[in-house]
């Protein structure tokens, strides 16, 4: 079969697709026929070796897919050859063919569009995670979005208008604050333009917002804390824009605030069960209709570096796929 090979830490340039041996199904395991794998940042970072986790050389990077299960290993009951799922395999998923662990496969509807299915889990997953568990957001709260153009930001558009809040999208281009707009935000900021924290003074009257999500840090990362509402909670996603904020520890004391950190991979592998509830629930918003991926690019396998660079360059709108 062929798959995107990762034979050295190195730039995006140097990945490459060859022809690799099919996998097998072990124990507790699975093999699915890939109908579509989604581009995350992180893997882009891992192919790099910027990533905190560095696999074993040489690799196939890819950590979501949705498609057809081909086999399935000893001990695996709940799952059967012919069924639609999605899986998350850290690694693996940019090939023809690939093996996840059979207790992280989900298996879906066959009405479910599989495209849908696999940009859906590690960016709904974070943000529903984000926002029920760890900012506990309210129906009636406001909702500042950093970087909502991207597959994260739109993915807390969607979360964050099914929990009832006013939610408000930052963006640096009109064709990513289009797509935000689209999601169901209630107010656009284009921060490239407009200055944030008068703009979220205006749209709050002053009162500041009570959530943030923040997947970008940089340069908006400490006006945006200091727009929070009191009692507000600064949920730290990720730094796409390169920099880690070095944030002054007197601005959650003067507003009484709190910082967050979200770490949904770890999340699953400490709290399997809750992270599975998890995804459940988002299997069905998206089966209703509720969910719907925001998918910008699809890209064939022979062109899956020019997919990772479409991302890691933050040039995607929603979602990027590969599809074997």
């Amino acid at each position: 079969m062929k798959a995107l090979l990762c034979r050295n830490f190195a730039s995006l340039d140097e990945l490459s697709v060859e022809d690799v041996p099919a996998p097998s199904a072990g124990p507790g395991q699975v093999v699915m026929d890939v109908r579509a794998a989604s581009v995350n940042y992180p893997d882009a970072l891992m192919v790099q070796g910027k990533y905190q986790v560095r696999p074993p050389l040489p690799f196939v990077p890819g950590s979501e897919l949705a498609g057809v299960i081909r086999a399935v290993g000893d001990g695996v009951k709940h799952l059967k050859p012919g069924m639609h799922a999605l899986a998350l395999t850290q690694i693996g998923a940019f090939a023809e063919q690939a093996v996840a662990d059979a207790r992280m496969v989900l298996p879906l509807d066959p009405s479910v569009d599989l495209a849908s299915a696999a940009a859906m889990p590690m960016t709904y997953g974070t943000m529903h995670h984000a926002l029920s568990d760890r900012a506990q957001l309210r129906a009636g709260e406001t909702l500042l979005v950093l970087g909502a153009g991207g597959g994260i930001g739109t993915a807390t558009i969607e979360l964050g208008k099914i929990t009832g809040a006013t939610v408000i999208a930052a963006a640096s281009s009109a064709e990513k604050l289009a797509a935000a707009k689209r999601c169901g935000a209630d107010h656009l900021i284009d921060y490239s333009t407009q200055d944030l924290r008068a703009r979220l003074k205006e749209i709050t009257g002053d009162k500041g917002v009570d959530v943030v999500c923040d997947p970008v840090g940089g340069a908006c990362a400490e006006p945006a804390l200091r727009s929070t509402a009191w009692r507000g909670r600064y949920l730290v996603i990720g730094f796409a824009a390169g920099e880690i904020p070095r944030i002054p520890l007197n601005l959650p004391l003067l507003k009484g605030c709190s910082i967050v950190g979200v770490f949904w991979g770890d999340f699953m592998r400490r709290e399997p069960q809750h992270g599975a509830r998890d995804l459940l629930q988002l299997a069905a918003w998206l089966r209703e209709g509720k969910i719907r991926p925001v998918i910008s690019a699809r890209y064939p396998l022979g062109e899956g570096r020019e997919a990772l660079r479409h991302v890691f360059e933050r040039r995607a709108v929603g979602k990027v796929l590969i599809v074997p």
